[in-house]
């Protein structure tokens, strides 16, 4: 198995323990000097892994427009997260990695779309590089959602 595919469950647990541990009130809340909440960045790396595994390598994604469309990059929470979108999300985060390992394991993602990310400016060119993005992708919104609980409960 990818060492990524393996590590990004596990990372994943700390989000949901967020979203089992915070309020509905303090997942929405945007605490003064941050431009996105803790459900926001949740929701972002879902939507990031979906688009930088699946949509590059021309697979189909397994999130619905709307879901991308709140959550893409560029985007900003526009309205409060309802519980029901909360509990989604927590099904999300593993079900998507579950199925990307069986993907994975299935040999689908054959072709790739090169990719600049904007965050460090290095080129994707693989899935494998991919995986390797996504796992510090989603550690550096760890890292948000740890300052943003901060922020909130200061």
């Amino acid at each position: 198995m990818h060492f990524t595919l393996a590590v990004l469950p596990n990372t994943r647990g700390f989000f949901k323990t967020y979203l089992e541990n915070t309020s509905l009130e303090d997942l929405n809340k945007i605490p003064n000097g941050f431009n996105n909440n803790i459900v926001w960045n949740i929701g972002h790396i879902i939507v990031t892994q979906q688009l930088l595994a699946y949509k590059l390598s021309g697979l189909p994604i397994m999130l619905s427009n709307t879901i991308i469309d709140t959550y893409k990059k560029g985007s900003k929470p526009e309205r409060a997260i309802t519980q029901t979108e909360v509990d989604e999300l927590k099904v999300l985060l593993f079900s998507t990695i579950e199925k990307t390992t069986e993907d994975y394991n299935k040999g689908l993602f054959k072709n790739y779309e090169s990719y600049t990310v904007s965050t460090t400016g290095n080129t994707l060119t693989n899935i494998d590089e991919a995986f390797q993005f996504i796992m510090f992708h989603e550690g550096m919104h760890l890292g948000y959602v740890m300052a943003l609980l901060r922020a909130i409960k200061n």
